[in-house]
């Protein structure tokens, strides 16, 4: 297989649940190595767009490209070839970290040789190495973000997708967590696909970022091309322009992630 510049690639996709359209013929790049932020309101098509990129959904109308993958007919190249971290906690906290690392490495299929070594250097990676045999029912909600990240790493995907990875943490940790995923991204040149509600955390990592809204895209470029674009000083600033001031109603996201596990995990 040759080599490929774009790690994702999404060409007028679409998304219809009987009357409603979630999705509106979006299309995007994403290169390898880049950052990509993939931000909206509540119920702008964010969660839909993930599941169809990691074969969780199938697309009404459009085509996706992953790695070189069809999400729709190569499935297992797919899946093999992306790490995700949910906005839910999926860990077992009544197992350890190794465990929890062990069982995800079992699940893809790292050749048993390989295991404890891959384990232990992504454990210590993340600064966990020394925690390692203590229940994750101990651990900190940064402590717990940082393993999934791990655990996500562990079949050397060539893509990570962060949904809503610093949900609920402190400052301290959001930053922590952020400059794991930055290394990663240099050290690995690693793919990184996110979505966030911290607008200064998109505008400090992400490379490229695109806006969604009621199901379309309205805006993506650079930081620098969106400021130009709407005229504005902040990411905040265009943000609310784009996409309005009003308050959205919260949707179904933590049934659609529980849903999302079962089908990938069993759990």
């Amino acid at each position: 297989m040759s080599e490929i510049k774009s790690a994702i690639t999404v060409k007028d996709l679409v998304k219809k649940f009987k009357e409603i359209t979630a999705v509106n013929k979006i299309s995007f790049e994403v290169n390898q190595g880049e950052i990509f932020a993939f931000l909206g309101p509540n119920g702008a098509g964010k969660t839909t767009t993930i599941k169809m990129l990691t074969t969780l959904l199938a697309p009404t109308e459009g085509t996706i490209s992953l790695n070189g993958y069809d999400p729709e007919t190569q499935q297992n190249e797919v899946r093999k070839s992306f790490g995700i971290v949910f906005q839910d906690p999926s860990l077992d906290d009544e197992l350890t970290a190794y465990e929890n690392m062990e069982f995800h490495a079992v699940l893809y299929k790292v050749p048993k040789q390989l295991r404890k070594e891959r384990i232990n250097y992504l454990l210590n990676f993340v600064g966990l190495g020394d925690r390692k045999k203590d229940f994750v029912k101990t651990f900190s909600g940064g402590m717990k973000r940082r393993l999934e990240i791990a655990r996500g790493l562990i079949h050397h995907p060539k893509i990570l997708f962060l949904d809503e990875p610093t949900l609920g943490l402190d400052p301290q940790t959001r930053n922590s967590m952020w400059d794991h995923v930055k290394k990663l991204n240099k050290e690995e040149n690693m793919t990184v696909f996110f979505t966030t509600h911290y607008m200064e955390e998109a505008e400090k990592i992400a490379d490229k970022i695109a806006i969604i809204d009621q199901g379309k895209i309205i805006l993506q470029g650079t930081l620098k091309e969106i400021k130009k674009a709407t005229n504005s000083t902040s990411l905040e600033e265009a943000f609310l322009k784009l996409t309005g001031r009003s308050i959205r109603e919260e949707n179904s996201s933590s049934i659609d992630h529980m849903r999302m596990r079962r089908r990938m995990f069993g759990k």
